[in-house]
């Protein structure tokens, strides 16, 4: 595959979080890749919850290109530790994971987040929670 091409996936979440979980394995500043709206919402949330420093949407000539800006937290003089340590894709094609609205998960005893994607939105499951909406469980982030 050429760096930067385009190649169509089964599962565009699951392959956002691969690449940002990558990224952050390797200690990279920010991480690209090809942009919808359900990928914009999610990184949204990541800034708005403090996972990631921020994203911006780059108009290109083929295809535009969501780049997310990674945060890391300083731990002593030479140590960097990742804002998010975990990532995990709950519903997936294969396997859909609905939930209610009281059976919405708290994700590592309240530390983490899940994101929902309900009728009024993609949302966090604490907001999903507040508004007494279940949707389909996307993923868990802490």
């Amino acid at each position: 595959m050429v760096r930067g091409e385009v190649v169509t996936v089964a599962d565009p979440i699951a392959d956002m979080l691969t690449r940002i979980r990558n990224a952050i394995a390797r200690g990279h500043p920010e991480v690209a890749m090809p942009s919808s709206k359900m990928r914009q919402e999610i990184a949204r949330i990541l800034q708005e919850e403090g996972y990631i420093e921020g994203w911006q949407v780059e108009e290109r000539e083929s295809y535009p290109l969501l780049r997310l800006r990674l945060r890391y937290l300083e731990q002593g003089t030479r140590v960097r530790r990742s804002a998010i340590q975990g990532l995990r894709r709950v519903s997936r094609p294969s396997r859909r994971v609905y939930v209610r609205a009281s059976e919405i998960p708290n994700t590592h005893a309240g530390l983490g987040i899940c994101i929902l994607s309900t009728s009024q939105g993609i949302m966090t499951g604490r907001e999903a929670r507040e508004r007494r909406l279940g949707g389909e469980l996307l993923c868990e982030i802490w």
